[in-house]
């Protein structure tokens, strides 16, 4: 899962699990956020790494300045926290979290 943030949310290292405190709420957006879809795990020399598909809140009114993607069958537990590097915006349209190439020099998430 991945649960949108605003600039009010203090996430980072010492982030364990999701919470709703300071995440974001209006038009078509849910607490909790969205499922992602998981891109099969790989490796590439001494680098494990995996993607996720992008996200999309369609039809949204939303301003969102992180996330964070967490396991919701195991407790909610935090995976990676996410900074959009100020507030992101949409009015009534789709706002999308776009995931990087899947690669062992980009991807979200790497294990060298």
């Amino acid at each position: 899962m991945v649960a949108l943030y605003t600039s009010s949310a203090t996430l980072g290292a010492a982030t364990t699990a999701f919470s709703a405190t300071n995440e974001v709420s209006g038009t078509g957006y849910t607490s909790g956020g969205g499922a992602l879809t998981n891109v099969t795990p790989t490796s590439s020399g001494t680098t494990a790494f995996t993607d996720f598909a992008d996200l999309t809140f369609s039809s949204s009114t939303i301003t969102a300045n992180g996330a964070l993607i967490y396991n919701s069958t195991n407790s909610n537990k935090a995976v990676c926290v996410l900074a959009f590097g100020g507030d992101k915006s949409s009015t009534n349209g789709d706002f999308t979290i776009q995931f990087p190439t899947p690669d062992a020099s980009n991807a979200i998430i790497r294990i060298a």
